[in-house]
């Protein structure tokens, strides 16, 4: 290759008179010369010599010398390293190509090499593939002209090609190495569609569909649907066609709709066949049946409470007469309305999300049977909470019907009936029933490390033997006062005072009735902030949270799934706030699955869809309008691993079917620059006066003749 020489000559005028006179002067000369043409018609040619001399010697013509340095044009390798590069043999082929590549432009001397990653070789975890945003930043600092051209090493899966047709020329000759292979397939599960909340017990709308790059091959595909981790459905659907879900909420919380389509053979990547989505469900209002047995101070607490929640619809009932209480008040005078024994308790028992029975005691009005329906609604995922009065100690305690089967505790007969002060259990520390239960009455913030914060005393307690479940608070003599147990796939808690109401009233500071009395309804209707064993995961950029509330200290351990199906063995250490917890950095974008073993939540690391993994199979389609716009060549390097290289002058085609061209400017640098005079001063007047004199003889002998 030829270097451009250190030093060139030029010849600069500097004229001696405004460039109006100089003009007027050679158009003055020439019309003199026309003149003498006609007029003598004889040594034309002298004269015109002579005239162009003067204005020749008027225009003060130099010799400029310039010194040159020689720029090396640049030439730009942009390294695709995304996610999707991790597939089939494209890492390798790409590091090979980038190996051949650098060997063969480092050695042009006029040639600088610049080599562009999208993004270190670690970082699996961008969305998109933008290759341009550090091409244009590389090349912020070299002028159009200097650009020899880009080479990309990629998939052609480009995200932020440049749309405007007017940037193509910014970079020189383009050329796309495309490091997969020709025909590749890939199947993948696309969410279009999927709503972020849902009402519990109604239906929401997933809208989805199958993409296959070759669905020539095959018509339909397998789709596993799974809700909350039950048994999954199978579906035959239609390739690249949109489908629609419906699908029913069935609690409140995360509900997980798991749905994954089958596999191809030779597929480029299974990462985007599964897609699990996260609908939070939401209660409408929740109803709540309140059956209060004697009417007694805490009763107006219960109603209260229960009234002043804006999601809660409440069904209140109060027995107020006994079949076996005789006077003399006329029946039309003792009740509205007829106990509606059938229609609470059988046809729109399964309507209600919680069951209070408030210091009920046996009298005959609930038939025994309908306490049957009771414990099988418990059993079968309703809510029952008793709150026990003095009745519960005797031979009319509602222990003696069907609910003897769900009650977490049976009454021993004894009734202690003296002032006593509650707290909490070990359990209860941590139980978020129970947990950081605060209290703004006066003696709140006298607290002891023993016994924590100080509420006020209650009057009286049913004594009883815990039989299962969790007790939460204590009472008089350390006797149960609290306690919680979930029964089938139903819960029931059971407390064993009836003096809660005192809290309300401040008696001796009063205490924190009204939240241990909501979140104990919200534990029952099971709202997930409350639940005790439940396993959160959060995900932040690439950060995966993973908590386990547990009502114990001792460390757990849980399974994680990657997105390339790899399992990893994770321990769940204990953290301050009652969760056993574990944090990992996410290497792929993709889905995370963590199981505890009775609980699977998931992880999403990027967004649902990420344009990274949407389309992975390699394709020239988005690169090839700026290729051929810039006369650049797109390549597989799989039919061409080593393509030539050349350099070629502006204007030219860059590429062939085994080579590739860059542009070659011949860009310079002036480093000094020396003026002197075409000729000297003296040597010009000697001219003009020869030139003169030689006119003038001519002349005269023209004259002669």
């Amino acid at each position: 290759m030829m270097n451009l020489p250190d030093t060139t000559l030029t010849i600069h005028f500097a004229p001696l008179l405004p460039e109006g006179a100089l003009y007027a002067l050679a158009a003055l000369a020439v019309l003199l010369c026309l003149a003498s043409l006609f007029l003598y018609k004889r040594a034309i040619l002298w004269r015109s010599a002579g005239a162009a001399a003067f204005i020749l010697i008027l225009l003060n013509p130099s010799l400029i010398e310039e010194k040159r340095e020689s720029v090396p044009d640049v030439a730009v390798i942009v390294v695709d390293r995304s996610p999707s590069q991790d597939n089939g043999a494209r890492t390798s082929r790409t590091d090979t190509a980038l190996s051949y590549l650098r060997k063969q432009l480092d050695q042009q001397s006029d040639l600088e090499l610049r080599v562009v990653e999208s993004s270190a070789p670690s970082d699996a975890l961008a969305q998109e593939t933008r290759l341009f945003d550090k091409l244009d930043q590389t090349l912020s600092d070299i002028p159009v002209k200097r650009r020899a051209g880009v080479i990309f090493l990629t998939d052609g899966q480009i995200h932020d090609i440049p749309k405007a047709p007017e940037r193509f020329s910014d970079y020189g000759p383009v050329h796309g190495l495309l490091t997969g292979e020709k025909n590749e397939r890939d199947r993948q599960l696309v969410i279009l569609e999927a709503p972020a909340y849902g009402i519990v017990g109604q239906p929401v709308t997933i809208k989805y569909k199958v993409e296959d790059t070759d669905p020539e091959q095959d018509d339909y595909a397998t789709v596993l649907i799974r809700q909350n981790n039950k048994e999954p459905r199978l579906d035959l659907v239609p390739l690249n066609i949109e489908q629609t879900l419906q699908v029913t909420m069935e609690h409140a919380g995360q509900n997980i709709f798991d749905i994954e389509t089958s596999a191809v053979d030779k597929e480029i990547t299974e990462a985007n066949n599964r897609a699990p989505i996260i609908v939070n469900g939401v209660r409408d209002r929740l109803r709540v049946l309140l059956v209060s047995g004697q009417p007694h101070a805490g009763g107006r607490t219960w109603r209260n409470l229960l009234t002043s929640d804006p999601g809660v619809d409440l069904v209140h009932f109060t027995i107020l007469r006994e079949p076996n209480k005789l006077d003399a008040t006329p029946q039309n005078e003792l009740s509205l309305i007829a106990f509606p024994f059938r229609e609470l308790f059988e046809v729109k028992l399964y309507d209600f999300d919680l069951i209070i029975f408030d210091r009920y005691r046996l009298n005959r009005i609930l038939p025994n049977y309908y306490f049957g329906n009771i414990a099988r609604y418990v059993k079968e995922g309703g809510a029952l909470l008793e709150a026990s009065g003095p009745s519960f100690a005797t031979k009319n305690s509602i222990y003696t019907t069907a609910l003897k089967n769900v009650l977490p505790a049976f009454p021993t007969g004894q009734v202690i009936e003296h002032s006593f002060k509650p707290s909490l259990t070990k359990t209860g520390k941590r139980h978020p029933v129970t947990q950081n239960l605060l209290w703004s009455g006066a003696d709140s913030r006298k607290k002891s490390a023993k016994s924590g914060p100080k509420w006020g005393s209650l009057l009286r307690q049913v004594v009883v033997t815990p039989t299962s479940g969790d007790i939460l608070m204590s009472g008089a003599e350390k006797q149960p006062l609290l306690i919680l147990d979930r029964v089938g796939e139903g819960r029931v808690a059971q407390l064993t005072s009836d003096q809660i109401w005192l809290w309300s009233r401040g008696f001796e500071g009063g205490g924190p009735q009204a939240e241990l009395l909501r979140r104990l309804a919200h534990w029952l209707m099971k709202e997930p902030e409350l639940e005790e064993n439940a396993l959160e995961v959060q995900v932040d950029g690439n950060n995966i949270l993973i908590r386990r509330r547990t009502l114990t200290e001792k460390e757990m351990s849980a399974t994680m799934t990657k997105p390339d199906g790899t399992q990893e063995s994770l321990s769940l250490t204990s953290a301050n706030d009652g969760f056993l917890e574990a944090r990992i950095t996410a290497e792929t974008l993709g889905i995370y699955t963590i199981d505890d073993g009775t609980q699977q939540h998931f992880a999403i690391v990027g967004d649902l869809n990420p344009p990274e993994l949407r389309r992975v199979k390699t394709s020239p389609d988005l690169l090839a309008p700026l290729s051929q716009t810039s006369k650049g060549r797109i390549t597989w390097l799989s039919e061409t691993p080593e393509p030539s290289i050349r350099l070629l002058p502006p204007g030219r085609r860059y590429g062939g079917s085994n080579w590739i061209g860059l542009r070659q400017s011949h860009s310079h640098n002036v480093t000094g620059i020396k003026s002197r005079p075409f000729l000297p001063s003296w040597l010009y007047m000697l001219s003009l006066l020869a030139l003169l004199i030689s006119v003038w003889w001519f002349e005269g002998r023209s004259s002669k003749k």
